[in-house]
């Protein structure tokens, strides 16, 4: 924006105040400086650029400045009026731009806290939403990732994967940010390479952090129930050990199945595995061996790899658990029962908690 396009109520009283200034050698009152920052606050209320505007405060000055050679001395006090003038001026603008800043600040992280909790009202969250770049009557999906400390808003780690997921997206359909020492993406329900990338960038700035990625859900309140999903499957995540630094809620569904009759898999877990106990050492190693067992795909060679066992030692920790619970690991007819109840002992924290 030229000079000239600056309304001429922020230069009132400028011109006239540096001539008085030149005459007589004075300093700008208070009253002057409080003056010129409060036409800087209102310009930058206005939206108008603090470059624009200082050069017309130095037209203003050049335009205004005495004629003829006049004396050393009001030549110097006439450039320290303008020095002093300017910035003032320039303190209010930044003041202003600062409180903007924080309005904008305290806005968007109570509209991301009630988008999350789904606490507002849903007509209110989806207007205030297209501000901030989302459409909540489309499809969004939430990526949740966390590392070993907490993230906040604005910092290196944060920042470090916005820039980069921003500078090969549209950021006018994203929105990043943290919550709870978590960093978050939220992204259209159908722009699945979105969270990708996401993940990708927040498991290398977290220096190998885990990141899940709840279903696609539509409308206002899909963007809570994705986001819950996400941290739920970040729990089933540390509660059964999962391998894999990117975890989708989509391919974990059968956990909360499982664990949503609490009662029936405690009975399951009690019943299948409770003989177990009975064990030297407890039901723990058994149970360690029955997991590595599954996990490697009932491989024999492979489990024992992974407990850094010899294949006969695991061998007869499998004959063990055939002994004491009368389920025969490696028999298909079995397998069923005793990984669910595998998986149940790891949801339900058996046999660290009773049942």
């Amino acid at each position: 924006m030229a000079e000239h396009d600056i309304p001429e109520r922020y230069l009132d009283g400028f011109a006239r105040t540096l001539a008085e200034v030149a005459t007589t050698g004075r300093r700008l009152s208070r009253e002057e400086l409080k003056a010129r920052r409060a036409f800087g606050e209102r310009a930058a209320e206005a939206g108008h650029g603090l470059r624009a505007l200082v050069v017309a405060h130095v037209a203003a000055a050049r335009a205004a400045w005495p004629a003829g050679p006049g004396t050393t001395e009001g030549t110097l006090a006439a450039l320290a009026a303008v020095e002093q003038a300017i910035d003032a001026f320039a303190d209010g603008y930044e003041r202003a731009q600062r409180l903007t800043v924080r309005r904008e600040e305290a806005a968007r992280r109570e509209f991301i806290d009630d988008l999350l909790y789904g606490r507002s009202d849903l007509g209110r969250l989806a207007e205030h939403a297209e501000r901030f770049g989302l459409r909540l009557s489309q499809a969004h999906a939430v990526a949740v990732a966390e590392g070993a400390q907490g993230y906040a808003e604005g910092g290196p780690v944060a920042r470090r994967v916005e820039a980069a997921v921003l500078a090969r997206f549209d950021s006018h359909s994203i929105l990043l940010t943290t919550k709870n020492g978590r960093l978050l993406c939220i992204a259209p329900g159908d722009s699945d390479e979105i969270l990708t990338y996401f993940a990708k960038q927040a498991h290398a700035a977290t220096d190998g952090g885990r990141i899940a990625i709840g279903r696609p859900q539509p409308g206002p309140g899909g963007v809570v129930q994705s986001y819950e999903e996400a941290l739920a499957a970040l729990e089933m995540a540390d509660r059964l050990e999962l391998e894999g630094p990117v975890l989708r809620a989509a391919d974990l569904l059968v956990y909360p199945v499982l664990a949503r009759d609490r009662q029936a898999m405690a009975d399951l877990v009690r019943h299948t595995l409770g003989p177990l106990t009975s064990a030297r050492g407890g039901a723990g190693p058994l149970l360690e061996t029955l997991t590595a067992y599954f996990d490697a795909g009932c491989v024999a060679a492979e489990a024992a790899r992974r407990l850094s066992l010899s294949v006969r030692a695991l061998t007869y920790r499998l004959d063990r658990i055939h002994h004491l619970t009368g389920a025969n690991p490696a028999d298909p007819a079995h397998r069923y029962m005793l990984q669910t109840a595998v998986i149940g002992a790891r949801l339900l924290d058996w046999p660290n908690r009773p049942l």
